[in-house]
């Protein structure tokens, strides 16, 4: 099918510095665990898009200098020689497939904790950073400023060498050139303090540097917080914000616009249940319309939509649709578009579960849309591809339809087995994700800074694109309203059984705070006890007083808070832990989650569990000091403890091999939920996983992936043989 022609603009080739865009969609630099450590992980998921017809494909952030070492979380470097080779294998996947590859030169400043390196960072003034703990600059005098700027020169040096085509000069989320220009962090007094020209003198002389170095060869790019969101003590929009762009708009190719810094980057990269698409159109979408600059410009807002797009294009707003997010959901969003098969782009839900995974540390970046990121290169997965299964002749049957059982089914269907049925004992496929959709929103209250509580309605995205791609597989059957027993699974037909019903929540009181149950607790038997289920399902009625106990730690007990608290309900929220919803700091969501909660006047009570209960009374301890007691007089009590997998059709299916055998089964697999309670994300990929394997010597157990590590004797000689020679210690064998 031909896309429609409105959406032409789309594609049509930008001009930027010596370089041309073959079409307007440009993945921005964004985070993925790579670096330049797992050269194949980085190539071949910035590869996939570019095969998907992303017209440029970035780095994430990539450190100029030891200076700047961001460990425990995972960046690109491009500090040697090694790095060239290691980046370049990225550059040669980008240009097989006809994208640009840029890089974003990146100095932390304060922000870089060095725990690897050990080094010290510079920074313009010696100000602890707000973002990381305990972590100072060393003031950067004028020789140190010299310094610094050679660092941007020799790796842009070094970036053209491993072939990238545009080369960032990094300034946005509070980095270094950002921290010279904002007087939130710059109190110098010299030339490169103080007035708007000694404070933008920094960045200004770093571009003209990186400029001269490379700029014939490459585009010259920069990426700026038009406003860093912390009013007149930082960047504003009216003032410094355009100021900056026109006083430097003759030395870049093209501007990379975001909003914020970094310890508050959920402002940038907005979770949904906060920002909508396009949310960052009041700062950075006013910059080029308002005529402020004559480059090209790149902005995000986790924009899905292709009528947003064109929209986005027509009106000026920007002339680059840039995504990260949305780029990890679909690596083939351009081509659906450019083919016309809008009902099949798989998008971005805002959960931020990518995001997550690079704030705690560790590669492979995930996400729950698209199972296939991050496993490109170390599982072969492509994202649309998918090769006919060995065993084919099989039919599989499905039990439970969500998210987990959703994927699989679908994944099947794609790998051709020759009859898949999926069964679904409500009337609408999508579990949990058809409530847990629900929730979220209070009474759509702006936030102190931007974002509304607009709820987890994007959510359901999960089940929607998979409504769609179930719908088109002929060898797919759905079956809602049907539940089966362990015979009528068995006498179903199928050769295959894959369980994936689920999980539920404790009625009991059961958590990983005690490893217990708690007395007094009954769900069942008590009216004024409810689950999660039992509040978003209206199941039971809630009383003025309510509280929450929240063992999860992640977003279901603050969103019921939320929700009750928004409702007009007195709330009090309990949890074991010393912070509330601990997990959101990770998916950025904490921050306004907790401003919407204080603003809802939710009671919150860290570090307290429930000792006991008794009707319409609630006995809690602190859990550092279990003799100082508290006691709450309530009407209603949630109850977010733990959650329970269904997973008694799988035992008992597994428990007779005579029987199965006597039906003709071959196997019974087991996933998601109902294997073990997960985040939706992990749901989605052991579903997959399955599905990928299901013709291995045994799909139960997962195939071995590529690891991409140092082994040993496999060193940079140079720099072996530096250390050996000034080393106090004794050789190995010696």
């Amino acid at each position: 099918m031909a896309r429609d022609a409105k959406y032409d603009v789309l594609f049509e080739p930008v001009k930027i510095g010596p370089k041309t865009l073959r079409n307007r969609f440009y993945q921005v630099p964004h985070c993925i665990g790579a670096g330049s450590e797992k050269p194949g992980m980085q190539a071949y998921h910035r590869g996939i898009k570019a095969e998907g017809g992303w017209a440029a494909c970035c780095t994430e952030y990539c450190s100029i200098s030891p200076e700047s070492d961001d460990t425990m979380r995972v960046s690109a470097r491009i500090w040697d020689d090694g790095d060239i080779q290691n980046l370049s294998v990225m550059c040669q996947r980008l240009h097989q497939f006809g994208a640009l590859a840029g890089i974003e030169l990146w100095y932390g400043g304060p922000h870089a904790p060095c725990h690897e390196s050990r080094d010290t960072p510079r920074g313009p003034s010696q100000i602890a950073s707000e973002f990381e703990a305990n972590i100072y600059p060393r003031y950067a005098d004028k020789d140190d400023i010299k310094l610094l700027q050679q660092y941007y020169v020799d790796a842009a040096i070094r970036a053209r060498e491993a072939g990238f085509d545009i080369i960032y000069v990094y300034g946005a989320h509070s980095y270094l050139p950002l921290q010279f220009l904002s007087p939130w962090s710059n109190k110098r007094t010299d030339e490169y303090g103080g007035s708007f020209e000694n404070r933008a003198r920094f960045w200004r002389e770093s571009l003209e540097k990186v400029r001269e170095a490379v700029g014939d060869d490459c585009a010259i790019a920069s990426r700026f917080a038009v406003d860093s969101l912390y009013g007149p003590a930082g960047v504003e929009l009216e003032k410094d914000g355009i100021r900056f762009v026109e006083y430097c708009d003759d030395l870049v190719d093209l501007w990379d616009f975001t909003v914020g810094d970094i310890a508050e980057w959920g402002q940038n990269a907005g979770p949904s249940r906060f920002f909508e698409e396009n949310h960052e159109k009041p700062y950075s979408g006013v910059i080029k319309p308002g005529n402020h600059t004559n480059k090209p410009v790149v902005g995000v807002g986790r924009v899905t939509s292709p009528d947003t797009m064109i929209a986005i294009i027509n009106s000026g707003q920007f002339d680059l649709i840039g995504a990260a997010r949305p780029s990890i959901s679909d690596p083939f969003l351009p081509k659906k578009i450019e083919e016309g098969r809008l009902d099949d782009i798989r998008e971005c839900i805002g959960c931020n579960q990518c995001i997550s995974r690079w704030e705690i540390g560790g590669p492979p970046m995930v996400c729950t849309q698209n199972a296939t990121a991050g496993e490109e290169y170390r599982r072969g997965w492509h994202p649309e591809r998918f090769h006919r299964a060995k065993n084919a002749d099989k039919s599989v049957l499905v039990v439970g339809a969500g998210p987990a059982g959703m994927e699989c089914a679908q994944i099947l269907g794609k790998r051709e087995m020759s009859a898949v049925h999926l069964i679904e004992a409500l009337p609408d496929i999508g579990g949990n994700v058809n409530w847990v959709s629900t929730l979220g929103f209070s009474d759509g209250h702006p936030n102190i800074f931007r974002g509304t509580a607009r709820g987890l309605g994007d959510w359901k995205r999960v089940v929607n694109y998979r409504q769609i791609q179930l719908d088109k597989l002929r060898n797919v059957e759905v079956h809602t309203n049907s539940r089966l027993d362990a015979a009528q699974a068995r006498e179903y037909g199928a050769e295959i059984i894959v369980v994936a019903t689920g999980c539920y929540w404790a009625t009991d009181g059961l958590n990983s705070a005690t490893h217990d149950t708690i007395p007094g607790v009954d769900a069942v038997g008590q009216e004024w006890q409810l689950t999660p289920e039992d509040v978003a399902l209206d199941r039971k009625p809630i009383g003025r007083r309510v509280l929450v106990l929240d063992n999860e730690a992640y977003f279901m007990g603050v969103t019921l808070a939320q929700k009750l608290a928004g409702e007009g309900h007195e709330v009090y929220l309990l949890t074991h832990r010393g912070d509330i919803a601990k997990y959101m700091e990770y998916t950025l969501e904490a921050p306004m989650m907790h401003r919407e909660l204080h603003r809802l006047h939710v009671h919150l009570h860290p570090e307290t569990m429930i000792e006991r209960v008794e009707p319409g009374v609630v006995h809690a301890y602190n859990v550092w000091d279990p003799t100082a007691k508290e006691r709450f007089e309530v009407d209603t009590l949630v109850l977010c403890t733990a959650r329970v997998s269904d997973d008694a059709l799988f035992r008992e299916l597994k428990d007779d091999p005579a029987a199965l055998e006597a039906n003709e089964v071959e196997a019974v697999y087991i996933i998601g939920d109902a294997s073990a309670p997960r985040m939706m994300v992990d749901c989605i990929f052991d579903g997959h996983r399955l599905a990928r394997e299901i013709d291995s010597p045994n799909p139960a157990l997962p195939l071995p992936f590529i690891r991409e590590r140092r082994l040993w004797g496999l060193v940079d000689n140079k720099v072996y043989d530096a250390v050996l020679a000034s080393s106090d210690l004794q050789p190995m064998g010696a």
